[in-house]
């Protein structure tokens, strides 16, 4: 069994407590570095990276960008993030060490503070722990990046909230004074709030390797039906606003984010789904850097896009990633967690 499937399981936790460790380590030294100008030079620890799973006695039922889908009954799910990491609907070749259980850990935070915002949420979050049919020589491997959810039927769009215009919006603001075909008042600056508020731009959600279709609200109105369409929109909206307050307090600006909904046919409830505001799903800006008309520095994966942009990779297949890149991307991945959750990373 290769280490990318659970084997080494306590080697694998020792390289993270060492990399949580290191990247302290670092943020002080390029601290000094920029400060004084000293000639410091980082050379980056590397560790097992997990961008597959398999687990014994469980049927996997799906995989996508990130996570690899396990059925534990006919009523709950076992979510493993994996530490791919993707960017213009194409996942990198390889990974982020630790970035799969960082996501997990900052999605089951909102996961406990949302419904707390926002009356009458109500998401597919169950437990961190592990069924117990887990073997225990993969148990290691798997903590802090799985969740146990319930089941649901899963609305088939990408429920997108943007406050801030940047982005793909920005551009296609600049061409058409419109965003996702709403029209958008003149006048506009990159990074500047929506003057109406913010907004909510729906997209078809791919399967892995296609491309998601930005589309207007009344498109999505069609795919859903309009009942559902206006309580995923209602739903969306709220949770953004909240989160935006609460990571404001916090240090951060959420420019925007993507949410997930599914339904429970049995009570006809919509409910939060998936990952939730996460550095994946999200851009997160520092508010003490925060400057209109420019594009901003981030907490997310917008670092990995602008390098892909920049060198002529954008939407290539197949790209692996320098260790440059996935050093950077897991200390500002490391930095979101740590503000927005108020503990250190590797605490939990």
């Amino acid at each position: 069994m290769s280490v990318g499937e659970f084997g080494a399981s306590a080697l694998s936790d020792l390289c993270e407590k060492k990399a949580q460790i290191w990247v302290k380590l670092e943020s002080g030294l390029l601290y000094l570095y920029k400060q004084f100008n000293l000639p410091i030079t980082i050379t980056k620890m590397s560790g097992p990276v997990l961008t597959s799973s398999s687990i014994e006695g469980l049927l996997k039922i799906a995989e996508g960008k990130v996570r690899d889908l396990y059925e534990v009954d006919e009523k709950t799910l076992l979510f493993v993030a994996s530490d791919r990491i993707s960017a213009y609907d194409v996942i990198m070749k390889n990974g982020v060490p630790s970035k799969g259980a960082l996501l997990t850990l900052l999605s089951s935070h909102w996961f406990s503070v949302l419904p707390t915002l926002v009356p009458g949420l109500r998401t597919h979050f169950v437990t961190l722990d592990l069924p117990s049919s887990v073997p225990e020589s993969q148990r290691a491997a798997l903590r802090n990046r799985s969740m146990q959810v319930r089941k649901f039927k899963i609305f088939p769009i990408e429920a997108i909230v943007r406050g801030y215009i940047t982005g793909s919006a920005w551009k296609e603001y600049q061409k058409t004074s419109t965003v996702h075909g709403i029209s958008i008042p003149a006048g506009l600056k990159e990074a500047e709030p929506f003057p109406q508020g913010a907004i909510y731009t729906p997209s078809t959600k791919a399967e892995a390797g296609a491309n998601d279709e930005n589309i207007h609200p009344s498109e999505a109105a069609k795919i859903v039906g309009e009942k559902y369409a206006a309580r995923i929109e209602e739903l969306a909206l709220s949770l953004y606003k909240a989160a935006r307050d609460y990571a404001y307090e916090r240090g951060i600006i959420i420019a925007d984010t993507k949410f997930e909904f599914g339904l429970d046919e049995e009570t006809d409830e919509v409910v939060l789904v998936d990952e939730v505001l996460t550095p994946d799903s999200s851009r997160f800006w520092p508010k003490d850097k925060y400057e209109v008309g420019r594009d901003q520095e981030s907490y997310d994966k917008q670092y990995l896009r602008n390098w892909l942009t920049k060198e002529g990779l954008k939407g290539k297949q197949g790209v692996a990633m320098p260790q440059e890149i996935v050093d950077n991307t897991g200390v500002k991945y490391v930095e979101a967690y740590e503000l927005l959750t108020g503990k250190k990373w590797g605490s939990a």
